[in-house]
């Protein structure tokens, strides 16, 4: 059985049934990064600002390291990436980093975004019915 590291916004309401539509097809999805809430990311740069912490130093301390381990350890153990579309700059990087690790990358649009990118074709496959990508990555 594949794993498949899903990645996109911890803001897409959209994110757990469409893991739970690739585990009916006999994936092993890797989505419980979505558990730590659409704030996440706020509440974080909130708490940093409070202890007079900068970005930079922020992003070199131990909250930061701790999720960035944990989504790293969990993107090594994928077999392929998912990106549900629409997302963020991490889903990118992380999309992109698995591609360059030799992994397949998958996007998927369930709407033709407004703004189009000739770059998604970095990716694998890009799907735009949910069917298509059922059907074709292979579990």
């Amino acid at each position: 059985m594949s794993c498949l590291y899903l990645t996109s916004s911890l803001r897409n309401p959209r994110v757990p049934e469409i893991a739970n539509r690739l585990r009916s097809v006999g994936h092993r999805v890797f989505d419980d990064w979505y558990a730590a809430g659409e704030h996440a990311d706020d509440e974080w740069q909130k708490y940093e600002q409070q202890r007079g912490r900068t970005y930079e130093d922020a992003l070199y301390g131990f909250a930061a390291d701790h999720v960035y381990q944990y989504d790293l350890a969990h993107l090594k153990d994928a077999d392929a990436v998912v990106l549900i579309a629409p997302a963020g700059k991490s889903s990118h990087l992380e999309l992109g980093w698995a591609i360059g690790a030799g992994k397949p990358g998958y996007i998927f649009f369930d709407q033709v975004p407004e703004r189009w990118d000739v770059m998604v074709k970095f990716a694998t496959r890009v799907f735009f019915r949910i069917e298509d990508m059922l059907m074709d990555i292979p579990v």
